[in-house]
């Protein structure tokens, strides 16, 4: 399938086009990063768990996890005895999820759902959190933070990692030596891969400014921002992400908010 960058708005439904993709890839996908594992809780490429980071808080409560694919991340926190909900758009990535919840026998709930439309009450939860999920596969960020603080009871806490987005700026390689900038930043072009003149695959960079204006506006605080280095010992190349450019630049951006108390 050939790349092409397209405007943002002339990408038709990419809630269908992302759950379309997943459904299909989800098996290949699991079986290409075996990092992954199958009770594991990282927030991204550069290797860095949550055992390690500490970002949830200290006493999570009621915990969703957004974009959750195959929900290594709630298994990690089910085995650890908490009690999550996993969510997915994709069905797929939610089959994946329960034939690793019967291997490993530990079980919590699975359900299917977008983002933007969560089947779920009023400040259900204490704290909602996404490894690499669901995000870059929206135009708009404004929509999701508004249902994930509608979910939250306040004072909860929104904890998610992304694409950073100055990735989007370089090539689609792991090599410092291609780090030339070849799109501009902040454009709002989405990365569009086609099958046979159709959209079968897209995401949507979003800029720092995106990130702390949709926080913001929906009503969160923002507590902290991370861009965590490599890993020493990673040696995993997974798409752009790997130790030559990793050493030079970041490709995780990790943000930390709430919802206020009052």
């Amino acid at each position: 399938m050939e790349p092409h960058v397209r405007p943002a708005s002339a990408v038709p439904d990419p809630a269908l086009i992302a759950r379309s993709w997943w459904d299909r890839n989800a098996e290949e996908y699991l079986s290409e990063h075996p990092s992954l594992g199958d009770i594991r809780f990282q927030w991204g490429p550069e290797g860095w768990t949550e055992e390690e980071l500490q970002l949830l808080p200290d006493r999570p409560g009621r915990i969703l996890e957004i974009g959750a694919g195959a929900a290594q991340c709630s298994r990690w926190l089910a085995a650890a005895g908490h009690s999550p909900v996993a969510s997915d758009v994709s069905s797929g990535m939610l089959k994946a999820a329960a034939l690793l919840n019967e291997r490993t026998g530990v079980h919590f709930p699975l359900v299917q759902a977008d983002v933007t439309a969560l089947p779920f009450a009023d400040a259900s939860f204490d704290t909602v959190f996404t490894a690499f999920g669901a995000l870059s596969f929206l135009p708009d960020l404004s929509p999701p933070f508004a249902e994930i603080l509608r979910v939250l009871a306040p004072g909860g806490w929104w904890i998610y990692s992304v694409t950073h987005p100055f990735s989007w700026v370089f090539p689609d390689s792991p090599h410092a030596a291609d780090l030339t900038v070849i799109r501009p930043y902040g454009t709002g072009d989405a990365y569009v891969e086609e099958d046979r003149g159709r959209a079968d695959y897209a995401e949507f960079p979003h800029t720092i400014a995106d990130h702390i204006n949709g926080l913001t506006g929906a009503g969160f605080r923002i507590e902290s921002v991370l861009e965590p280095g490599w890993k020493a010992g990673n040696e995993e190349t997974w798409g752009a992400w790997g130790p030559d450019r990793g050493a030079m630049l970041p490709g995780t951006l990790i943000v930390s908010a709430q919802r206020p108390a009052s």
